[in-house]
């Protein structure tokens, strides 16, 4: 699984509130073009499961503790949130690698192509497969 990280800044802006960000409407339309083409070779190689983008992490609702509290998004001490992933079939774990290394090739302002990340994490199918 490749998963990639936004802010809600990043959401902001996407949804034309660009108030303290970098992106302008050209570089969304360069990210989008990039990411369909992206999305097409990998299905083309038979590689792609499945991709999703995920909804601003003001519509994001957190659950946890015992008994369960239900807080309502955006959290104030989140800079990133999980905003969208790919779950690839691929012959390696270095071939999962340099797929996500191809994210950073993704237009964007360069102050945000600075800190920019992905994260390559293998699925696995029972605990027995867990790697510790």
């Amino acid at each position: 699984m490749i998963l990639s990280y936004a802010s809600q800044r990043d959401y902001d802006a996407m949804a034309g509130q660009p108030a303290q960000t970098p992106w302008k409407p050209e570089d969304f339309a360069a990210m989008g073009k990039f990411m369909a083409e992206f999305n097409a070779e990998l299905e083309a190689s038979g590689e792609l499961v499945e991709t999703r983008a995920l909804d601003a992490p003001a519509h994001t609702r957190r659950v946890g503790g015992a008994p369960a509290v239900i807080t309502d998004g955006p959290y104030a001490e989140t800079q990133e949130v999980l905003a969208g992933y790919w779950i690839v079939e691929c012959a390696s774990f270095d071939r999962a690698t340099e797929i996500a290394r191809r994210l950073a090739e993704c237009p964007a302002p360069p102050a945000v192509a600075a800190t920019a990340y992905a994260d390559v994490r293998p699925i696995v199918e029972s605990s027995g497969e867990l790697g510790f």
